[in-house]
């Protein structure tokens, strides 16, 4: 990372620090990460993070309204509403969206499922644990005969978008009645449940039930998550190896192009549920010193806060997504069009 020291101090134009608290919103996958980062940089700088879990849409809408100094989502803004909002974006983290489950006697990550079951289960043309098609990958379980609960976010979330575009990417009947959104009119059967923190909480309460998260909730609330059936037709469990299998079987290594989804690659150990979690600036800003700290925020997590993410098992940017985001970053001016001069902590 030191190595771009260097690149950093030249394209941003660093100088001494002092101290300005910032206001983030939006994705809750996100911020386990970000929270953590928080109290990491709080306790070097005396700098604080107000971040608002509102989800990925609320977050989108907050920025898009300059009500808050960052928004937050997992997936890259359309290029279109960038440039009417004269917003950029730029990814943080990799991960992955991962089906949890509340199923007695099923240990965890034991239970083997499949894009076809999951758009089974959320259509409600699978509605119990002992269906053929379950039992069919999972020949050395005892499946229950207990009636399958789906739960959905309710809200606009980054996480349903990662979902769907899986879903859309194998699935056919997916693509046409619901495709990719932040926000899913779901069928009756589903239960929708606003915020990951509440759905997982719902999930533990309820025997039988099936829902989502981003990873980081998995580690840490202890959830049983199962493995999925990936591109190659293998069989994987999340964690930050197939994470970052699935990243180096995309473009992003290669060409830098953060704009493309990470759902579906190939590569046997890829995790077919790969996604980055996005921020959105402001281009031109009205408030220079609360955007400068913003840059100043993320720009020391990419230095030093790789071991914070590897605790969560998040996947570092590859090097060169790092220098094309440090590039944009030091494209925001103030409203006289002037370059922003961002200070910077180091070790």
């Amino acid at each position: 990372m030191l190595k771009y020291l260097v690149v950093l101090s030249c394209a941003l134009g660093l100088s001494a620090s002092h101290a300005t608290d910032i206001t983030g919103a939006g994705s809750t996958a996100a911020a386990p990460l970000y929270l953590k980062w928080d109290a990491a940089y709080n306790k070097k700088t005396g700098n604080k993070l107000a971040y608002e879990l509102i989800g990925s849409s609320a977050g989108i809408k907050k920025i898009k309204e300059g009500t808050t100094d960052f928004g937050a989502s997992d997936a890259p803004m359309s290029a279109a509403d960038l440039k009417k909002f004269n917003l950029l974006d730029f990814p943080t983290v990799i991960s992955g969206v991962v089906p949890i489950i509340n199923l007695p006697g099923i240990k965890e990550g034991e239970m083997r499922l499949t894009a076809e079951i999951m758009v089974g289960i959320y259509l409600g043309k699978i509605d119990k644990w002992n269906d053929v098609a379950i039992a069919k990958e999972n020949p050395k379980l005892t499946l229950p005969n207990l009636r399958i609960v789906p739960l959905a976010r309710a809200d606009g979330s980054g996480t349903t978008y990662t979902l769907t575009d899986y879903f859309s990417n194998v699935n056919p009947e997916w693509k046409q009645q619901y495709g990719r959104n932040f926000s899913i009119a779901w069928q009756a059967d589903v239960k929708t449940i606003k915020g990951t923190a509440d759905l997982v909480s719902a999930l533990k309460k309820t025997s039988g039930a099936i829902g989502y998260a981003e990873y980081a909730y998995v580690i840490e609330n202890n959830l049983n998550y199962t493995q999925l059936k990936n591109h190659d037709g293998q069989f994987v469990r999340p964690n930050a190896n197939s994470f970052n299998s699935a990243l180096a079987n995309s473009n992003w290594k290669t060409t830098g192009n953060f704009e493309e989804m990470l759902t579906d690659k190939p590569g046997s150990g890829s995790w077919p549920v790969t996604g980055a979690t996005y921020v959105y600036l402001p281009r031109v800003t009205s408030r220079p010193e609360q955007s400068k700290a913003v840059i100043q925020f993320f720009t020391w997590a990419f230095l030093e806060g790789d071991d914070i993410a590897n605790s969560l098992d998040y996947v570092r940017l590859p090097d060169n997504v790092q220098a094309r985001v440090v590039h944009e970053m030091s494209g925001v001016v103030d409203a006289k069009g002037k370059q922003l001069t961002i200070p910077i902590f180091l070790k």
